[in-house]
């Protein structure tokens, strides 16, 4: 049932009704008290994920690949000399010019004003989550107190207090920190927390979970050594307190969760998945990040039973995949996921993978083999026979492939999208940026020291 509901527009909430009572038992996801409440979170964010999906997914390609070709022509116009981009590399601005060399880094990190500006931010994303906003509509909340020690009635200038929050709110933070948050950060919607100007860690407890939630923006923040918690009750909103069952150590877990941007974030070590998305969520963009010491690092799609994730379309942009990872960058079902202009430099068994017919599009990123031979390939399809496999769409365009490292490509060129229906202009149709000129568009990848009055 779930399969033909997918694919019917004029009846598609008719059809949610009953994919709900189908699916609900089975996609409690750490809810140990699923109600009401929960039940029409879930039922509102299946609604928001069906109206996230774009038809046409190559005008999201084309557009973010234009931006980056217009960013790097005018990164050139300033900058076209070694020297000025080892200057760069080591925090120098040349001739007082400010040097951001990706298109979303040139939206907002020359403005010295940026913090007076910060919500200048939510215009930036590009990709498939293009459309975040966070809080943008909302007031300014500072976190004051490092503290996470009451889960049911979270005090005042906390992160919880903050996340928990009706309405939108741009949260940030009076100074750095430390959170060791003792259970799972559940977030509302329509919020961003924007850890520019201090140094935050989300370190030694638990990560953030966005269940059934829309319009999330996360910036500029470490998330280090999480693991998984017990369970118990929680706030997982200004009016209800739920009771979890324990949690997985993941980072930063997408369940049921649309339009969310993740950008400039710095994670090492979660006892589980660093990102998670599953479930319906789609309309994602994870950007500017850099990840380390990890084995499992992005999981897209949990269940090859939820069909609903063939609604999930994510872009993976400008990051750099770091040392001591071992697999899943990202690891794939269903879905449309884009990765472009990323710096693989680590791996140990494979980058990218998948099962249940997943689309993938690779798009001039550097791939940099490990010395084990029986690792040099980038893909890997779990589970399945070539027969099955040799259809899926897996592309590699504009690829940079160092030390013997290769892309197993399967499917036809542009098969995996539809003519559109409302062409963007032929500006827009322009070939991705290669992965030679990735070092550049991923140099400044993870948190960034961001300082008053001066460019970011």
């Amino acid at each position: 049932m779930a399969a033909k509901f997918l694919n019917i527009g004029g009846y598609v909430f008719v059809f949610c009704l009953s994919l709900l009572a189908t699916l609900a038992p089975q996609v409690q996801a750490n809810i140990d008290d699923f109600d009401d409440y929960w039940a029409q979170r879930q039922s509102n964010a299946l609604k928001q994920t069906l109206a996230s999906f774009d038809p046409n997914p190559l005008n999201v390609t084309n557009h973010l690949n234009y931006h980056v070709a217009l960013a790097l022509e005018t990164t050139e116009s300033i900058n076209n000399t070694r020297r000025a981009l080892l200057q760069a590399r080591r925090g120098r601005k040349m001739r007082g010019k400010c040097v951001a060399h990706n298109p979303i880094d040139k939206c907002w990190r020359c403005d010295r004003d940026w913090e007076k500006n910060r919500k200048k931010l939510a215009v930036c994303a590009l990709g498939f989550g293009r459309r975040t906003t966070g809080g943008k509509d909302g007031p300014i909340y500072v976190v004051t107190d490092a503290s996470d020690d009451d889960l049911i009635n979270p005090k005042p200038g906390t992160l919880r207090h903050a996340v928990t929050r009706d309405g939108p709110l741009w949260i940030i933070f009076a100074r750095s920190m430390v959170l060791n948050l003792k259970q799972e950060l559940m977030m509302t919607s329509d919020k961003t927390i924007d850890g520019r100007g201090a140094r935050v860690y989300i370190m030694g407890g638990s990560g953030l979970t966005l269940q059934f939630v829309n319009n999330v923006i996360i910036h500029n923040i470490y998330i280090k050594k999480i693991v998984p918690a017990n369970g118990g009750l929680i706030r997982d909103s200004e009016q209800h307190i739920g009771l979890r069952t324990r949690s997985d150590g993941d980072g930063i877990n997408l369940f049921g969760a649309t339009n969310v941007w993740i950008d400039h974030v710095s994670m090492t070590r979660c006892s589980d998945g660093m990102i998670d998305a599953i479930f319906g969520s789609t309309a994602v963009t994870v950007s500017n990040s850099h990840f380390t010491d990890h084995q499992e690092v992005m999981l897209f799609g949990a269940n090859d039973k939820h069909e609903i994730d063939k609604k999930m379309q994510i872009t993976v942009a400008f990051n750099h995949f770091g040392k001591r990872l071992e697999q899943r960058m990202p690891r794939v079902r269903f879905g449309t996921i884009h990765v472009v202009n990323n710096d693989y430099t680590h791996w140990e068994m494979y980058a990218i993978g998948g099962n249940m017919n997943p689309t993938i599009i690779s798009h001039g990123n550097r791939f940099i083999a490990p010395p084990n031979e029986r690792a040099k390939q980038i893909t890997k399809r779990e589970y399945t026979t070539y027969v099955d496999w040799k259809l899926w769409n897996w592309q590699s365009e504009g690829d940079y492939f160092l030390n013997g490292a290769y892309f197993v490509q399967s499917g036809k060129p542009n098969a995996w999208s539809p003519e559109p229906k409302n062409p963007v202009p032929n500006k827009f149709a322009i070939r991705p940026k290669p992965g030679t000129m990735v070092r550049e568009l991923t140099m400044d990848a993870g948190v960034l020291g961001c300082r008053q009055g001066q460019a970011c």
